[in-house]
């Protein structure tokens, strides 16, 4: 007598598929560990660190009272959570909920001299588009969005730092840069309706994209950074050279993605430069909007100097003179000259050196409030890896008190100062 031969099991009725989950469920807990083991420590120095300063912030805020005396534009309003909102906050909160009207509008102003309209136009569309995306999905409205946005991407950004550090000087140094990132003057923005955390993240992946060598990763990075902010041209010179470097050396991964990564980095930048001049009917007219609104615009560096000869000897005379803010902004630039040697003696990647350099070259040499100096500085994220190499040798006993007083005193220098006293 035959016997039929077995039919394949009915993957839908039969355990196969669930003895196969169980058997996946171990591994799948395992990666979980390692990542909560890798990552965990990351996000929660910046977290605590970031919190305490935050908390200090509110703090300052609400005691002082003074934002209620502000118009709703620029930070007043019934809450202290306002404050977070305002300036350029306003205007992304604007975007969302309107669109983008570019248009150069001629005014009058009270002296009789004719300048140019603000709009919404001078706001790169990257961090807009995702507020809006999350206040959809949410429900959130455009400041609780914004907010949500700003606190996530800061700690992908603290991610990404991490990565960088790492890299270059280990684990240990790596949570040091962290905790900088957390605390340095004009970390007062990462929390906050601002685009700052959405470009770090961004820029801090880039680069660590070009240091393992995954170079088409690195040019979308810097694509979407280049729809972020402005200052994306740093970043897109530095892939530049980065990858001119990999090509002449006759890396292993050759010249075809190096290339390719060049060519689609400064596309996002370049379009929406594009775009604004061709709705404002003149192709210069980003430029003219920043200048004619803002009163910002390529000087070489005149303003800079300005200031700089003349906050030392205590004269505030010069165009949008803040006192504190800009004291405060001194002190940073002067600063950033002597930590970029230190990052330097590291012999650290071209793509630090070039993106360092000139993102601070582009901050330097433009006429703008000084006062926000301190903000335009905290992407200089590769000069946090000089100073953790040498806090590295620290005890963590001593680490935890030196950064945890800085975390506090950061709600004044680098939350108050900037929000309050001077204009974010």
């Amino acid at each position: 007598m035959t016997t039929a031969p077995a039919l394949p099991a009915d993957p839908h009725t039969s355990g196969g598929d669930e003895t196969d989950r169980r058997a996946d469920e171990p591994d799948l807990r395992r990666r979980l560990r390692r990542a909560a083991a890798h990552h965990g420590p990351v996000l929660a120095t910046y977290g605590v660190l970031k919190l305490a300063g935050f908390a200090v912030f509110m703090y300052l805020l609400d005691s002082a009272g003074d934002f209620r005396k502000k118009h709703p534009r620029f930070g007043g309003g019934a809450h202290v959570w306002d404050v977070l909102g305002s300036w350029d906050g306003w205007w992304y909160q604007q975007i969302v909920l309107n669109g983008y009207d570019p248009a150069l509008e001629p005014v009058r102003n009270a002296t009789g001299l004719i300048t140019l309209e603000g709009n919404s136009a001078a706001f790169f569309p990257l961090y807009p588009a995702l507020m809006r995306l999350v206040s959809e999905c949410t429900g959130l409205g455009p400041y609780g969005a914004g907010m949500t946005v700003s606190v996530l991407s800061s700690f992908v950004a603290a991610l990404g730092i991490h990565a960088v550090t790492s890299h270059l000087a280990g684990r240990r140094a790596g949570l040091i840069a962290v905790g900088l990132w957390a605390v340095w003057p004009g970390s007062g923005s990462e929390w906050s309706v601002y685009s700052e955390s959405v470009y770090v993240a961004l820029a801090a992946w880039a680069c660590y994209a070009v240091m393992t060598r995954r170079w088409l990763t690195a040019g979308v990075l810097t694509f979407t950074a280049g729809l972020s902010r402005p200052t994306a041209v740093a970043l897109i010179a530095a892939l530049g050279v980065a990858a001119l470097l990999a090509v002449l050396r006759h890396r292993k991964d050759g010249w075809v993605r190096p290339l390719v990564a060049v060519a689609i980095s400064p596309l996002g930048l370049a379009g929406y430069l594009a775009w604004v001049g061709y709705r404002m009917g003149d192709w210069n007219g980003y430029s003219k909007l920043q200048d004619g609104a803002w009163a910002h615009k390529f000087d070489y560096g005149r303003h800079s100097l300005d200031v700089l000869t003349s906050v030392p000897v205590g004269h505030f005379d010069y165009l949008f003179a803040m006192p504190f803010p800009d004291l405060i902004g001194v002190g940073v630039v002067l600063l950033v000259p002597v930590l970029t040697v230190l990052l330097l003696q590291l012999r650290p990647p071209a793509v630090l050196v070039v993106y360092t350099v000139v993102s601070f070259a582009m901050v330097m040499s433009t006429q703008q409030y000084f006062a926000n100096v301190s903000r335009y500085l905290l992407p200089l994220f590769p000069l946090f890896v000089p100073v953790a190499v040498g806090l590295r040798r620290l005890t963590r006993p001593s680490l935890a008190v030196l950064l945890g007083v800085a975390a506090l005193a950061s709600g004044s220098y680098a939350g108050y100062a900037l929000f309050e006293l001077g204009v974010p």
